[in-house]
């Protein structure tokens, strides 16, 4: 038996077509995508080197691990993928096409011998009647049938429904592709990162994450954060809600002012989203400190900032050494050092909400917390994605072609009219369907039944 031997290119052609290809790169996007979960990706290596020790992340680095999604490796299995599914339905849309454009209208006893649902009466109609009545039946119960007279007298029909069904694996194909596309695009052309600004500042950058050293981007406007505020569970320092009042200043001119940026809520400007995800203390608080002198009841009242010296009426010098906002469940709270000179420091803690707290202590002076301002930073997440409208056509045309693809179905029915002896008519009646085959079988009975009623009229 001689085989063709086939040339490398035609070998190469069915490789990139073949379904072990698709099944084994599948299998590899799928393990190698654990990686990137497992891993966290795009940190500085400061954090790598303190979880993983040297040689690990040396390894690690070579290999992609820590941007696995932008490694030469994952995107050559990426642009593998795309040449398989390309090549697939380059493969087979010829054969769809034509099923679809140029379908088989005149069946012969082949044809017939393949279809799992078929039927062959005799009627004792005459072809001209029967050509008119199957005609109308097919119209009503199934589909306007295209009407082909042969020159040996027989009529042959053929009826379909839904013939654009075959191409929903193809628009699902190409939805793949194009989701590919999009998340290239956003990967070439945007970029992730973050930015730190504090209350009553403005910042025109944002700063890349990943590599040894943050890398500043240009947003090409000014993000001004006007306020900062954060509210906490009662009883707790666990935060409820924190909001930031954001004002957009592009070339000079205030094009958004006092927009709300919480979490789930973010801002979008030029394409540019700006996601709230952080927040913390900026510097040093300042304190309003009321010192009453015990023997006089004279008072006296400080604006300082933390670790700033100040003297006491009597010339002793102070200071607040340290702060928390939630001392011990007790509210806000500052630490107060008193540094005698030559002496040894005396240190206590003063509370806001328990302004006579520190008369039991006894000193000649008492103090108490007023008031105290601690601005606050700012973390938002920033990232532009160009590609995030590519990425949403292509789910859409995913979603449309799936539900074409299995749950719609080509279906197809062949009516023969044969003239015999005596006047009457041998009919051959069958029908196809790509896929759900039980539900066609029971849809084909049910028109078969009236199909022969139809003749026996």
């Amino acid at each position: 038996m001689n085989t063709k031997k086939r040339s490398f290119l035609e070998a190469l052609w069915d490789f990139c077509c073949s379904l072990k290809l698709t099944i084994i790169t599948l299998i590899l996007l799928s393990a190698t995508s654990v990686i990137g979960t497992v891993i966290q990706q795009n940190r500085s290596p400061e954090e790598y080197l303190r979880v993983y020790g040297e040689t690990t992340y040396r390894i690690f680095e070579t290999l992609g691990f820590f941007n696995m999604y932008h490694s030469w490796w994952f995107l050559g299995l990426l642009a593998l993928f795309s040449l398989n599914l390309t090549a697939c339905s380059i493969k087979r849309l010829p054969r769809v096409w034509k099923t679809v454009f140029n379908p088989v209208l005149v069946a012969d006893d082949d044809l017939y011998r393949t279809l799992s649902n078929m039927e062959e009466v005799v009627s004792k109609q005459s072809p001209d009647t029967l050509k008119t009545k199957i005609g109308e039946f097919l119209k009503a119960n199934f589909a306007p049938a295209r009407v082909t007279e042969g020159e040996d007298g027989k009529v042959h029909f053929y009826a379909e429904k839904m013939a654009w069904a075959r191409f929903g694996v193809y628009v699902t194909h190409a939805s793949i592709l194009i989701i590919l596309i999009g998340a290239i695009i956003g990967s070439v052309f945007g970029f992730k990162g973050y930015v730190n600004i504090v209350e009553g500042t403005e910042t025109n950058r944002a700063w890349l994450r990943g590599g040894a050293q943050p890398t500043p981007i240009d947003l090409g406007f000014t993000v001004r954060v006007d306020k900062f505020s954060v509210d906490f569970y009662e009883g707790t320092r666990r935060p409820k809600l924190y909001e930031s009042i954001v004002t957009i200043i592009d070339d000079g001119v205030e094009v958004k002012r006092d927009r709300s940026v919480i979490v789930n809520d973010p801002l979008t400007y030029k394409g540019i989203v700006f996601y709230q995800s952080s927040y913390g203390p900026a510097g040093d608080p300042s304190f309003v400190l009321k010192v009453t002198e015990r023997a006089t009841g004279e008072s006296q009242t400080y604006n300082l900032r933390q670790g700033q010296p100040a003297r006491l009426p009597g010339g002793e010098p102070f200071r607040v050494a340290n702060f928390s906002e939630n001392f011990q469940n007790f509210g806000p709270a500052a630490r107060i050092e008193i540094m005698p000179q030559g002496q040894q420091v005396r240190a206590f803690t003063v509370l806001q909400a328990f302004p006579q707290f520190d008369a039991q202590r006894g000193d000649d002076y008492i103090f108490s917390l007023v008031d105290y301002n601690q601005r606050q930073y700012t973390g938002f997440q920033v990232a532009k994605d160009p590609g995030v409208w590519v990425v949403w056509i292509g789910c859409i045309l995913l979603m449309v072609g799936s539900v074409v693809a299995f749950f719609l179905a080509h279906r197809r029915i062949w009516v023969t009219l044969v003239p015999l002896d005596g006047g009457k008519t041998g009919v051959k009646f069958g029908g196809a369907s790509n896929r759900n085959q039980p539900g066609f079988e029971l849809a084909f009975d049910e028109m078969k039944k009236k199909f022969k009623q139809e003749l026996g009229s």
